[in-house]
C-alpha cells in the first residue's frame, strides 16, 4: 500500500520526500505510521525500476531538496494497481480507503465501478470478530457489553459502506 501511495500521490503532483510523507501520514498514519526506514527505500525501488523520477533542487536551506514525479511506467503500474488490487486490498479496511483515495484516476468508470463491486460483494458475506461453533456471533448475542458495541459499530458501518456502494456503483454504471 505504501507504493500505491507513492504513485497515486505523485500522479496529482511532483512532491518533496517530506511533503509525500505528510500526504502519506494524512492518509493512513494514523492507523499505519510510515517510517523513514520503509519510505525512503520504497521510493528508491520505485526509481530504479523507472517509475518515479528525481531530481535535485536548491533547497530553501542549505540542504538541497530531491523532487519525485510519475514516469510514465509509474503510471502504468498505478492504473494496475487500480484495474486489479489483491485481495487483501478489498478485505482490509485501511488499504481500500488508500485504494479509494486514488480510484478516481482510473479513467473508465465502469473500471472503477468493478472495483466497487468487489468490496460490495465481500461486505455481502457475513462475518464477525467473534463465532460461536463456525457460527458468526450477531452483537446481541454476545453477552458482553464491550462486544456488543464492537458488532454494533461494526455493523452500522457496513451498512453505511453498502449504501454508498450501491449509490456510488449506479452513479458510475450511469
Amino acid at each position: 500500500m505504501l507504493e500505491l501511495s507513492i504513485l497515486g500521490f505523485l500522479a496529482e503532483e511532483p512532491l518533496h520526500g517530506y511533503e509525500l510523507k505528510e500526504r502519506i501520514k494524512a492518509l493512513s498514519g494514523h492507523v499505519r505510521p510510515v517510517s523513514d526506514g520503509a519510505l525512503y527505500p520504497a521510493i528508491t525501488r520505485l526509481v530504479t525500476a523507472g517509475k518515479v523520477d528525481q531530481h535535485t533542487e536548491p533547497g530553501t536551506g542549505a540542504a538541497p531538496r530531491r523532487t519525485l514525479s510519475l514516469t510514465e511506467k509509474g503510471r502504468a503500474d498505478l492504473l494496475e494497481r487500480l484495474r486489479h488490487p489483491k485481495q487483501a486490498e478489498i478485505t482490509d479496511h485501511v488499504r481500500f480507503n488508500t485504494l479509494l483515495a486514488f480510484l478516481r484516476h482510473l479513467p473508465d468508470p465502469r473500471e472503477q465501478a468493478a472495483v466497487l463491486r468487489r468490496r460490495q460483494a465481500f461486505l455481502e458475506t457475513p462475518a464477525s470478530f467473534f463465532y460461536s461453533e463456525g457460527r458468526p456471533l450477531r452483537a446481541e448475542e454476545t453477552g458482553d457489553p464491550f462486544r456488543e458495541g464492537m458488532l454494533r459499530v461494526a455493523r452500522a458501518t457496513g451498512e453505511a459502506e453498502r449504501a454508498w456502494l450501491t449509490e456510488a456503483i449506479t452513479r458510475l454504471e450511469g
